[in-house]
């Protein structure tokens, strides 16, 4: 065996080259895009193993790292906001604030980011605003890639705007006191930070063009093309929704909707019923054995005119309300409809919806009957119904979507597009503001470690039931999370095997004889591409002892040297693996590790550019 070896190259022999030979080969992938990225990691790993470069314990680091977990927490509090609604709400706000201008759209969001993430986890607050981006970019009908990237931008922005928003700059200040200087203060960093803010935001407005493939785009508009408005239109319902307030002193109180049979006596037929619960307005089945209360709002489908309808109010002692918008569109994200359609062979055919008892069964109102393109409104609840009947059902979207899974005798067959968007916890959106706020005051206090905020954060979720145990696990993007923990082995493996020693030694060669600008940007090009595969954490623990050092030698301040490399650790723009923001946007925006290349190497020039000539202005040398 040795006599083999005689003729392999001495390079070859060494684990340095077979590392850098892995990470070529793996960028080469990324590149290439013809392996999944999570496959790719998964190759990596393998081959750190079966060459004995690091042990099984080393590959598998990433399992046990808390980033990792936290990571995985985050997807399951960001599924809680989006099954509460909240991410609904907050996109809502953020277009009406905003006037659908999408331009609006991407500065206030990168705002918001930015000046969150000053003041906690960038990871944590990217996630808690992917739902909230995928809901703004459906209501706008707008590819995701549009504003994903401007996203996961802000987020790593935020992270240069004060002392403890990312670990880089805590361990610029920890190195600048244990090496005799001043340590910088808490807002040192915002100066810069909002510099290189206002420059992501402007570039961001061009580079956001260079994403846009058109195809999320063309999905999203067909999936609106479908919706509750061409339901209406198409049943002629317009006009016919009311909003109705039970006084009281109505009858009504104390007694059931099966009792007082409102739509039979009155005409009036109860689609749902919202009532004020615990501080929260909850949206009830409008169920036969319902029980009416004071101050319940009732939302009801009625073809009576305004002379009787009005005479009906007085006699039950009900107050009109006016109603915003047609049909309840302002409640779509708690009240829906769906149109389904009858079984053949059911045992319905031939029955009346009077005599299925209907609401009793399935806790819906039929609203509308189409029969061979003709629209029966007369006698509705009187006709039978045949084989090939369209039904036009109305009610709380949860029980809409049981329907789906009901084939007995009927089946859904239509839901518009606004059922992708209600919430299936909507109630819950209170306890999940609260759980997330719980976290946030953890993460920014310190008093328990970030994966831990987020674990208590998740199970207060739970508790509270704003996710369950299904879609909590659904919730949490495996590929991504395989990504990070393949990749991080080649921290330990550069370290391992002298790689990074190596290169230092090369910088400090490098460096000689140079002008202090050249060395800032020597600093700062070094910094970004070590960043780009080992975590920015270790980067500055690894570069920012160096960087002190060259100060030294040159004879200048060691303040605006730590905070290139804390600057440039933070710029970690470049590839979807260099930063967990990144990973995170990878999927639900559908992005290419080229998209990351395209649009983050040439922001991270103009970056350095800003930096390397603003920051001996900051801070004089």
């Amino acid at each position: 065996m040795q006599s083999l070896l005689a003729f392999v190259p001495d390079f070859l022999q060494q684990p340095l080259f077979w590392v850098m030979a892995l990470l070529v080969f793996a960028i080469w992938q990324f590149i290439q895009n013809k392996l999944r990225m999570d496959v790719v990691a998964l190759i990596v790993m393998l081959f750190f193993s079966l060459t004995g470069i690091l042990s099984v314990k080393e590959v598998l680091a990433g399992l046990s790292d808390p980033n990792v977990v936290l990571i995985a927490l985050l997807f399951i509090v960001g599924e809680g906001l989006v099954r509460t609604g909240v991410a609904n709400q907050v996109s809502d706000w953020l277009m009406r604030v905003s006037g659908a201008s999408e331009t609006k759209v991407l500065v206030l969001l990168m705002l918001s980011i930015a000046g969150l993430g000053s003041f906690m986890s960038s990871t944590g607050i990217v996630a808690i605003f992917i739902p909230v981006v995928l809901a703004i970019c459906a209501g706008m009908g707008i590819s995701p890639r549009r504003l994903m990237m401007p996203l996961s931008v802000a987020g790593l922005i935020s992270g240069m705007m004060t002392l403890i928003a990312t670990p880089p700059n805590l361990v610029a200040h920890s190195e600048l006191v244990k090496s005799g200087f001043e340590g910088f203060s808490f807002f040192s960093f915002t100066p810069i930070g909002l510099i290189i803010l206002v420059l992501g935001i402007g570039y961001m407005l061009v580079a956001r063009r260079w994403l846009d493939n058109g195809e999320q785009r063309e999905e999203l508009n067909s999936a609106k093309h479908f919706s509750m408005s061409h339901l209406i239109e198409e049943y002629q319902l317009r006009g016919r929704a009311k909003m109705l307030l039970v006084e009281p002193d109505s009858i009504c109180v104390g007694k059931t909707i099966g009792q007082l049979d409102l739509r039979i006596v009155h005409g009036l037929n109860i689609v749902a019923i919202q009532r004020n619960k615990h501080f929260r307005t909850i949206t009830i089945n409008a169920s036969v054995n319902e029980v009416f209360q004071p101050k319940d709002i009732l939302l009801l489908d009625t073809s009576l005119d305004d002379e009787a309808y009005q005479q009906r109010c007085e006699e039950l002692k009900l107050r009109p309300i006016e109603l915003k918008g047609e049909f309840f569109s302002t409640h779509y994200r708690s009240v829906g409809m769906a149109e389904i359609s009858v079984m053949p062979e059911a045992e319905c055919i031939g029955k009346t919806i009077r005599e299925l008892k209907f609401r009793s069964r399935y806790h819906l109102s039929i609203v509308g009957l189409k029969r061979g393109g003709e629209i029966i409104q007369d006698e509705l609840l009187d006709t039978p119904l045949r084989f090939g009947d369209l039904l036009l059902v109305m009610g709380v979207w949860q029980q809409i979507h049981r329907m789906d899974g009901d084939h007995r005798d009927f089946f859904l067959l239509r839901a518009p597009a606004e059922s992708k968007n209600a919430p299936p916890a909507l109630s819950q959106a209170p306890h999940a503001l609260f759980s997330v706020f719980t976290m946030v005051v953890l993460m920014i206090t310190g008093i328990v470690p970030n994966v831990m905020a987020a674990l208590i954060a998740c199970l207060m979720l739970g508790k509270f039931r704003c996710v369950d145990v299904k879609s909590a696990y659904d919730s949490i993007h495996m590929p991504s999370i395989i990504l990070i923990v393949g990749m991080m082995p080649f921290s330990i493996a550069l370290q391992k095997t002298g790689g990074v020693d190596l290169t230092v030694r090369l910088l400090l060669d490098v460096m000689q004889g140079l002008d202090v600008h050249f060395v800032l940007i020597v600093l700062f090009v070094f910094t970004a591409i070590l960043s780009a595969f080992i975590s920015n954490t270790a980067t500055a623990i690894l570069v920012m002892p160096i960087a002190i050092a060259i100060a030294n030698q040159l004879g200048y301040s060691a303040a605006p040297f730590a905070m290139i490399v804390a600057v440039s650790a933070s710029a970690a723009f470049m590839t979807p693996v260099s930063s967990p923001v990144n990973t995170m946007v990878l999927a639900p925006a559908g992005y290419k590790f080229v998209d990351f290349v395209k649009v983050g190497v040439p922001f991270t020039v103009l970056v350095m550019l800003v930096s390397v000539f603003v920051i001996p202005l900051l801070f004089p040398l």
